[in-house]
């Protein structure tokens, strides 16, 4: 039976699931959250702690054997046992499928939409509200925060199915009572800039709260300026932090717009209209083309898994969308693969080293600047940007792709 510590902060709905799991499993599972234990962004931030995770994530779990691990899901399934993990390999494989599902179709959306309603980041009005969960884990936050009696009266099952996980006792034991959406939370025009540390446990609940307390303030006094409102050990250490510079500043403007050639690429054809505008207004003194080739192509197994070493890295370079575009691919099957892409940024070096936040991934790839005068680039750039074409260069039939934009 697994035994360690699980490092996280106060309320981490990640958390949950390595807690959920061992609540079932009878794993002996000690929680570190809070002062001495653990400090968020400063315990995380410590030689002892990166030299067990290096990227100093949480959760983060070490056993009482040594043994380390990070990502949630991963926790979770150590964690678990047979009944959660599948007792047979189509079990397992559909576990597998739905954890996956969750992660790529489901947090996205659902965070962008409870995650302006607490105040955490800025509303997108072009989040849909179709994305209706059927995991646990994932409706958690939709649950207590924007899904009120009247949405969710046209999913039954769902509302069932989650009312029964949440009165399950091991789910108490982590969550305690649960109370559902009474009315949708709404994003007020502000989000969390300013914020002091507050020792202790917050929880959603009392964010919740706090966030109402703050609209009907504001009401009250009619004032312009934003009130500081208090925030969990997470959300203050981010806020914390200095603001970033744009890395970008010290390059002259740039003729070639980037939203509008993404805009063209979204919307139009590829072949007759997005890749013409591309060569009529790129800058190639503002604008380089790079070619990135995966360093460990023997370590891709599963085309899935493949996929979400794609789109974990595009995660992590979301605040550089604004002055780059990419498209990358999976080449060949399971077992048998190779990931190379096509990378278009602005200036004429990697991007990657004018931030500390984008250089987790990119050394794990090898990058060459292409001749955005050579037949070579004009090649690749239409086969990578239409996904198809004979990539002679790689020597494997495309599988799929991914395009960060």
């Amino acid at each position: 039976m697994a035994a360690g510590t699980l490092y996280t902060y106060p309320e981490n709905w990640r958390a949950f699931k390595a807690q959920v799991a061992a609540q079932y499993s009878g794993a002996l599972l000690k929680i570190a959250s809070t002062s001495p234990a653990f400090t968020f962004g400063h315990t995380n931030r410590s030689p002892a702690f990166l030299s067990n995770f290096p990227l100093g994530k949480v959760p983060a779990y070490q056993g009482d054997d040594g043994f380390c691990l990070f990502e949630s899901n991963a926790i979770a399934h150590y964690l678990s046992n047979d009944a959660l993990r599948g007792s047979t390999p189509q079990a397992s494989a559909q576990v597998l499928q739905w954890v996956s599902f969750a992660d790529s179709e489901i947090i996205p959306p659902a965070s962008a939409w409870v995650f302006p309603t607490l105040g955490i980041m800025q509303f997108n009005k072009q989040v849909s509200f179709e994305y209706v969960c059927v995991l646990f884990k994932y409706l958690l936050g939709l649950q207590l925060s924007v899904l009120e009696p009247a949405f969710r009266q046209p999913y039954p099952n769902v509302s069932r199915w989650f009312l029964t996980c949440v009165n399950q006792p091991q789910f108490k034991a982590v969550l305690g009572e649960v109370k559902l959406c009474e009315k949708m939370a709404q994003f007020d025009g502000t989000f969390n800039l300013l914020a002091k540390e507050k020792g202790g446990k917050e929880g959603g609940k009392q964010q919740q709260q706090q966030q109402q307390e703050k609209k009907e303030k504001k009401k009250e006094e009619k004032k312009a300026t934003p009130a500081e409102e208090e925030m969990d050990e997470c959300e203050a250490a981010l806020a914390s932090e200095p603001k970033a510079k744009d890395p970008f500043a010290h390059l002259p403007k740039s003729s070639f717009i980037m939203d509008e050639f993404k805009r063209k690429y979204s919307n139009e054809d590829t072949l007759t209209v997005a890749l013409p505008y591309f060569w009529d207004h790129f800058d190639r003194e503002g604008f380089s083309i790079w070619h990135s080739e995966y360093r460990f192509p023997e370590e891709l197994t599963m085309s899935f898994m493949s996929c979400n070493l794609i789109t974990g890295m595009f995660q992590r370079l979301d605040k550089l969308r604004k002055n780059a575009f990419a498209s990358v691919i999976l080449f060949g099957a399971n077992n048998d693969s190779c990931i190379t892409g096509i990378w278009v940024f602005r200036g004429q070096d990697l991007a990657f080293t004018l931030s500390d936040d984008w250089q987790i991934d990119y050394e794990s790839y090898t990058w060459r600047k292409l001749d955005v005068d050579s037949e070579e680039c004009k090649t690749m750039v239409k086969e990578y940007f239409a996904w198809e074409g004979e990539f002679k260069h790689v020597g494997k039939p495309f599988n799929q792709g991914k395009i960060f934009k």
